[in-house]
């Protein structure tokens, strides 16, 4: 059983992957373009841009997300994502309460440790990280056949 799970685990991680990355592209996406139901609290609304720190959140919520969602530049990307939203957790959830149940800190305590986990998992597969770390390798041998031929 563990043989067969073991296999599969760079699937399950690349699903996993994805959809973390969706959730958080779409959650800033619905702050910064009011879709999806608008940023939280403004009945449909956006943040106005500039503003500290929602805005900043939000636009690094759709860009590292949807670098996450591609399998993108993942680890670095997923570092980002996992500090704004550790910043996001002690600088307006912790103040409220000690635990993320009391304090409505659950989203982006999850966030923060998905994120955390993908910096050291990397993309898994399915991401564009492993097409693109595969193609100079692919290069890199068909320089070395055509070097033998040419010699």
């Amino acid at each position: 059983m563990s043989a067969r799970l073991d296999s599969a685990q760079p699937y399950a991680l690349g699903l996993f992957r994805i959809v973390i990355g969706l959730l958080f592209a779409v959650h800033g996406a619905a702050s910064l373009f009011g879709v999806l139901g608008g940023a939280a609290g403004t009945n449909g609304g956006t943040i106005a841009a500039g503003t500290w720190p929602g805005w900043y959140a939000a636009v690094i919520q759709l860009v590292a997300g949807g670098l996450v969602l591609l399998g993108l530049g993942t680890r670095g990307a997923a570092l980002i994502a996992s500090g704004s939203m550790a910043y996001a957790y002690f600088d307006v959830h912790q103040r409220l309460a000690l635990w993320p149940i009391q304090n409505g800190g659950e989203l982006s305590a999850l966030f923060c440790w998905s994120f955390l986990l993908l910096v050291f998992t990397g993309s898994g597969a399915f991401g564009l990280d492993r097409l693109l770390a595969r193609r100079p390798a692919r290069d890199e041998a068909e320089a070395a056949e055509q070097t033998a031929v040419a010699v």
